[in-house]
């Protein structure tokens, strides 16, 4: 009976068997709501906060308030503070690329990930650097499908190249060439405007620099004149102050420099137990710069006229990086440095060299901190230009430098350039230039980049890839100071100008295709701002710039 029934059991399995496969095939579908899932990663904000404000520096706090929001908070009141955000040191980086390079290395020194108009395709040190459009860039791309930028620190080489046509553009021709470019029809001379300023620094805890009046009797010594005249291209002028006159607020009409008097120097110099005179050392970099055309020239006129007082100086041009860094280390007792603006406010001047943001000048003079804190935080014009007559003063008085001159310069090209500016911050956009018939763009300037994380640097040369490379928050409109949006796409900020919040470009993306985020940007400026965090490593792992902008940084020795 069971085997019988067993029997039949199997008999209807394998007609059913049967029936199927001779029947119509079906496939059953699982509704996609069925389909397991990983659930989103929601958004987890970044956030850093200082305990209160007495640790000395100008940041209270920085926090993602959503994905694409980004709201700093201040401690004092910086009517600067958007255009401080705008410079090529603050370029917003990927927060995952930090992370994964530890804030350091050869990964993120040389190959940087970004979300500006190109990225890198090589760097053969020593030798060029070739950009390429980032295909994740949310502006329009490129005008031409390769950037190289070369150097060379000859004026005289790099137009060799502009003439014989193997560079499109070179940057900073020497003065005595202004004439003979401009008389040629296959090049074009575009001259900047002089926002900058030359000076002969003293560091005032290396003797006899610590003596106020060896530096008084050397600002009697120097024949600004005589300098601006022969090693100038014409439109430059003596410095009277820090601050070049187109700066307003900030320039004071009428203020006026040591006058150059020979005996009275040499008697002020007795008087500061110098009868004789003594021997020096001037360092600086054999790079021509927009502030100082011909800096070996301008040298041995400062050497020659420090002599008619008795100072024998020792010439001692130093590897541009190398000299930086040492002088940002207080090293350096006399240099020869100057300053091109960032942003168009005295702030960018006073507040970077006089305030402690590096070593260059030594100790801090702590009334001229004072006075350059209580004009920077003020956002009436008059008002301030008040209280930067009081700065000028003491500066002055002091003598952390001597301000020589404010150069004229220019950015030379092939005629054939479509597109060619001429920026008075001199951060030319090459993405929107292009040469009919090629693809290429070459570009010679005066020196190598140190590295192409520019967060933690501080050399023009360096920081001109980097601002095609990444977006900061708020960038300029080419051949001016105005501010557009860039990496934020809008800003607003309270009353007392101590709360400045942005909302983002949601189109950004890095060259790696990850989205750009609220985090990205916070992480950017932690890493800057916090001496403690892990990723504040960089190249020199001084951050000079955020220093020089806002203050101490959260837990420095």
């Amino acid at each position: 009976m069971k085997r019988s029934m067993f029997l039949l059991i199997a008999l209807v399995v394998l007609t059913s068997m049967i029936l199927a496969a001779c029947g119509p095939k079906t496939t059953t579908v699982v509704p996609a709501t069925q389909v397991p899932t990983s659930p989103p990663v929601a958004f987890q904000p970044l956030s850093l906060a200082a305990p209160d404000c007495t640790y000395g520096g100008e940041i209270k706090s920085i926090e993602a308030i959503d994905q694409y929001t980004v709201k700093f908070t201040l401690c004092t009141p910086d009517p600067a503070f958007l255009s401080k955000v705008a410079f090529p040191a603050f370029g917003i980086q990927s927060a995952a690329y930090l992370e994964k390079t530890g804030g350091g290395g050869a990964d993120l020194l040389n190959n940087p990930i970004g979300t500006g108009p190109y990225m890198v395709k090589e760097w053969v040190r020593g030798d060029h650097l070739t950009l390429v459009p980032n295909p994740n860039y949310w502006g329009p791309a490129p005008k031409n499908k390769e950037f190289i930028i070369r150097w060379n620190s000859e004026a005289a080489a790099r137009l060799l190249e502009l003439q014989a046509g193997t560079a499109d553009i070179i940057d900073n021709p020497s003065p005595d060439d202004f004439a003979k470019i401009q008389a040629d029809p296959t090049l074009k001379l575009l001259p900047r405007t002089g926002l900058n300023v030359f000076y002969l620094g003293f560091n005032n805890t290396i003797k006899p620099f610590d003596n106020e009046k060896v530096r008084q009797a050397l600002a009697m010594a120097i024949d600004k004149n005589r300098i601006v005249d022969n090693y100038y291209p014409a439109g430059s002028i003596i410095a009277e102050q820090f601050v070049p006159p187109v700066m307003v607020p900030g320039y004071i009409d009428g203020f006026k420099w040591y006058d150059y008097d020979v005996t009275a120097a040499k008697s002020l110099l007795a008087d500061a137990g110098f009868p004789n005179g003594f021997s020096t050392t001037l360092s600086y970099r054999d790079v021509v710069r927009v502030y100082l055309p011909l800096p070996g020239k301008v040298g041995q006129e400062i050497q020659s006229q420090l002599a008619q007082i008795g100072v024998n100086v020792t010439l001692e041009p130093i590897e541009s990086g190398k000299f930086l860094a040492s002088v940002a280390a207080g090293e350096q007792g006399m240099f020869m440095l100057g300053w091109g603006a960032d942003y168009p406010d005295p702030t960018n001047f006073y507040d970077f060299h006089f305030t402690g943001a590096s070593k260059n000048f030594g100790d801090v003079y702590p009334d001229l901190v004072d006075a350059i804190h209580a004009a920077g935080q003020v956002a009436d014009p008059a008002q301030r230009n008040t209280l930067y007559a009081k700065v000028a003063e003491l500066v002055k008085q002091h003598i952390p430098m001597i301000p020589i001159a404010h150069g004229t310069n220019g950015i030379a090209y092939k005629a054939t350039v479509d597109g060619a500016q001429a920026s008075p911050l001199a951060d030319e956009m090459f993405n929107l230039m292009s040469v009919p018939g090629q693809d290429q763009l070459n570009f010679i300037q005066n020196g190598e980049p140190i590295s192409l994380y520019c967060n933690d640097e501080t050399d023009g040369e360096t920081l001109r890839p980097c601002y095609h490379i990444f977006d900061t928050l708020y960038w300029y409109k080419p051949d001016t100071t105005e501010l557009v949006p860039s990496a934020a796409e809008s800003y607003t900020a309270s009353a007392d100008l101590k709360e400045w919040t942005f909302t983002l470009n949601k189109n950004a993306k890095f060259s790696d295709e990850t989205a750009m985020d609220a985090n990205d940007v916070v992480e950017t400026f932690i890493v800057m701002w916090d001496a403690l965090n892990p990723l504040h490593k960089g190249n020199t792992g001084v951050f000079e710039y955020f220093s020089g902008y806002f203050a101490k940084q959260l837990n420095a020795p």
